[in-house]
């Protein structure tokens, strides 16, 4: 079970900061415009070069070796300049070559974003696309109606399109990407929230902003990225191209699982705008420079004063307390600091980019291998970064009166709200539920949410509806939604959990579907048993031919089922692990295994008649009565699940 909700968290989350460090919030989170806010706190004289050399070279080698990770970059960047770059490990562990900050080139995943939307706001200042305009005026098709609300670029810039999660397509290896505008022509997500309510990350909303950038300046994306932004800061060691090109091929880091396996493929993504980035160290900290300077580095001016400051400052979240999305940035707030920021993920490479703007701070790190997940990883460093050079105590909070009234009224199950909804893949989502259970003194425990322990956090009642990581900084809010539905923000603002009814409790369903398999099982299994052990004695069934042949199809159905899930559990493990079957050619596979699954839903009818005319024959006793009612709760309990996990959703749209 674990390594399934691994596999599947990997597969929601990837390209984006949540399938690794989750992006830290605070009790103190900035409110108002989003204008950096002035702390008490002073710039530490601590942070020199050689320190902070010192500091990470005592944390970073220790978890390459325990995590089993074959190479990291990382660079930092202060008031203007670069203060500390280093490689770490191997980018190629068979040939023992070293990482160079300066040279080799790491994929930095979702933090191909900000460039994305670096190029978006420079349409802004130029005029050439209003934020608040319905996207399909740029598009040469049209995304479909729905809510009765357009989609603007603000809605892409925080994540709130409204799009369903897709997998399809995401990654291949040994081939290039398609064309853009055809990807995203074939492939349009359904919309599942009304645009501007839901947070919910989308790759695609991603995706469509950098065509949007393709259309308006009328020149390939990747051209465009690279004329506006690679020239003018001198990111030479930087390109969405995919493969790389060949000056750059000999450059570029292998990935890895673990540093002990075979490195794996250059990966192909096919949401370039929102992922497809290669870049090395020293490339980002011009980027970062940029930022910091409000646009400018050196002689360039990638953005105006204005159009940078804009871009930095807070544009959408649910509650004037949490952390919220800035102009495709996110805020992460921490020791006493407003921080933005983005993450991401490839399958093998995983990387933050921390822009603390009221002391002039960027941090990149990249690491290029997954590794055993053993030390707390790119979260760990951060955060012993921002302990070390800006020491932060957070304020103690007397619990409010209500915590124990509150921790109740926020129980219960919850869904993510960036998730598939309407194929197979739905069903994916039950196994990643969170469950929030109140404790006696009113702090809560969300099962999703672990510490460097593995085991749930606790969080203490700091104020209405309101909890914080008990020995932290994060916190979480609860609120209702337009509908009454209980929402929990966390500290991403670009997704939350959505409280969940009955019909989709994983709490309840999965135990259920687990106890109803194997009881199946055990008939199945029991069945020729119960025969040998009647012939042994010469005791024989009185049936009917009615009831002979409504005896074999109920066990019939119940192997369809065994084997239905069975199937589909291993062909979405198989599919999830390596990427394969993500596809249109992958598609009849999945089909190939719900026709099990149809003939087993179909086949409850059976079950139910065979217990409505076991019960109306006098001549059967009470536990054959009985058996054939719990066969009906058995099949009852599969379908449940089959329902609920949108698992008959024939389609190639996932």
């Amino acid at each position: 079970m674990r390594k399934f909700t691994t596999l599947l968290m990997m597969c929601l989350l990837l390209m984006t900061l949540a399938g690794g460090q989750t992006p830290p919030a605070n009790d103190a989170q900035p409110k108002g415009s989003g204008e950096e806010e002035k702390t008490e706190a002073a710039p530490s004289d601590k942070m020199t070069a050689e320190d902070v050399e010192a500091f990470l070279d005592g944390i970073v080698p220790v978890q390459l070796e325990l995590d089993d990770i074959a190479g990291a970059t990382v660079i930092v960047v202060k008031d203007g300049k670069v203060l500390f770059e280093k490689g770490y490990g191997y980018a190629d562990v068979k040939e023992k070559k070293p990482v160079s900050a300066e040279n080799t080139l790491f994929r930095p995943g979702s933090i191909s974003k900000l460039f994305t939307w670096t190029a978006v706001m420079q349409m802004v200042e130029q005029g050439k696309v209003d934020l608040n305009k319905d996207i399909n005026e740029y598009l040469d098709f049209k995304i479909p109606e729905a809510f009765g609300k357009p989609i603007t670029l603000t809605n892409l810039l925080t994540h709130t399109p409204g799009f369903e999660e897709q997998i399809k397509d995401l990654f291949a290896v040994g081939t290039e990407p398609g064309d853009l505008g055809q990807f995203l022509k074939t492939h349009i997500p359904n919309r599942i929230y009304a645009p501007g309510t839901v947070p919910a990350y989308s790759n695609y909303g991603t995706n469509l902003a950098g065509y949007i950038v393709q259309r308006v300046s009328g020149t390939p994306f990747n051209k465009y990225i690279e004329e506006n932004i690679f020239k003018p800061l001198g990111m030479d060691h930087s390109s969405f191209v995919q493969p790389l090109p060949k000056e750059l091929e000999p450059l570029m880091s292998k990935g890895y699982a673990l540093a002990s396996d075979d490195a794996k493929p250059f990966e192909i993504i096919a949401h370039v705008p929102a992922g497809g980035l290669s870049s090395s160290a020293e490339d980002m900290a011009k980027f970062m420079l940029a930022h910091l300077q409000e646009g400018r580095l050196g002689e360039a001016q990638i953005l105006k004063p204005e159009t940078a400051k804009l871009m930095h400052s807070r544009l959408f979240a649910l509650d004037g307390d949490a952390n919220a999305m800035a102009h495709g940035f996110y805020e992460e707030t921490r020791n006493g600091h407003r921080i933005i920021g983005h993450g991401g993920d490839t399958i093998a490479f995983h990387s933050d980019l921390h822009l603390v703007l009221d002391r002039g701070l960027g941090f990149f790190v990249s690491y290029n291998s997954q590794g055993k997940g053993t030390t707390q990883g790119r979260a760990g460093l951060w955060h012993a970064f921002l302990d070390r050079y800006y020491p932060y105590e957070p304020e103690k909070i007397e619990a409010p009166k209500t915590a124990k009234e509150d921790a109740q009224a926020v129980s219960g199950t919850y869904k993510i709200s960036r998730r598939p909804q309407d194929s197979l893949f739905r069903s994916l989502v039950l196994f990643g539920e969170a469950t929030v259970s109140p404790a006696d003194d009113g702090s809560i425990v969300v099962s999703s949410m672990l510490g460097p322990n593995g085991k749930p956090k606790k969080w203490e009642a700091i104020g209405p509806k309101k909890f914080r990581e008990t020995g932290g900084q994060d916190i979480l809010i609860f609120k209702p939604d337009s509908s009454g539905q209980m929402q929990l923000i966390m500290q991403y603002p670009f997704m939350i959990y959505q409280r969940v009814g009955l019909w989709e409790n994983s709490k309840l369903m999965i135990p259920v579907l687990g106890v109803s398999l194997v009881l199946m099982l055990l008939t199945l299994v029991l069945w020729p048993v119960a025969w040998l052990i009647r012939r042994h004695y010469g005791r024989k069934l009185e049936l009917t031919r009615m009831e002979w042949w409504l005896r074999i199809l109920t066990r019939l159905v119940f192997a369809a089922n065994i084997v239905f899930i069975s199937a589909l559990v291993g062909l979405v493990l198989y599919a999830l692990s390596k990427f394969a079957l993500l596809n249109d050619a992958g598609v009849k596979w999945f089909y190939l295994v719900q026709v099990l699954g149809l003939i087993g839903t179909l086949g409850t009818v059976v079950v139910l008649f065979n217990a409505v005319h076991t019960w109306m024959n006098k001549n059967r006793g009470i536990w054959m009565k009985l058996q054939a009612t719990v066969f009906v709760l058995l099949s009852l309990g599969v379908l449940w699940f089959i329902f609920a996990g949108n698992l008959l959703s024939f389609t190639s749209h996932f």
